[in-house]
């Protein structure tokens, strides 16, 4: 193969590396539900 052949073929593999190889990063984030201010009474089964 000619040198310029085989430059184009080795300049696209290198692109094809570099374009590969900057994936982003995907921001990952967590959902906290708040807790309640005041619990609410349980029945225990027993009067009071």
């Amino acid at each position: 193969m000619s040198k310029s052949i085989k430059l184009l073929a080795a300049v696209g593999l290198l692109a094809a590396v570099a374009a590969c190889g900057q994936k982003q990063a995907e921001e990952e984030f967590v959902v906290i539900d708040p807790e309640p201010i005041s619990y609410e009474p349980k029945h225990t089964g027993k009067y009071k």
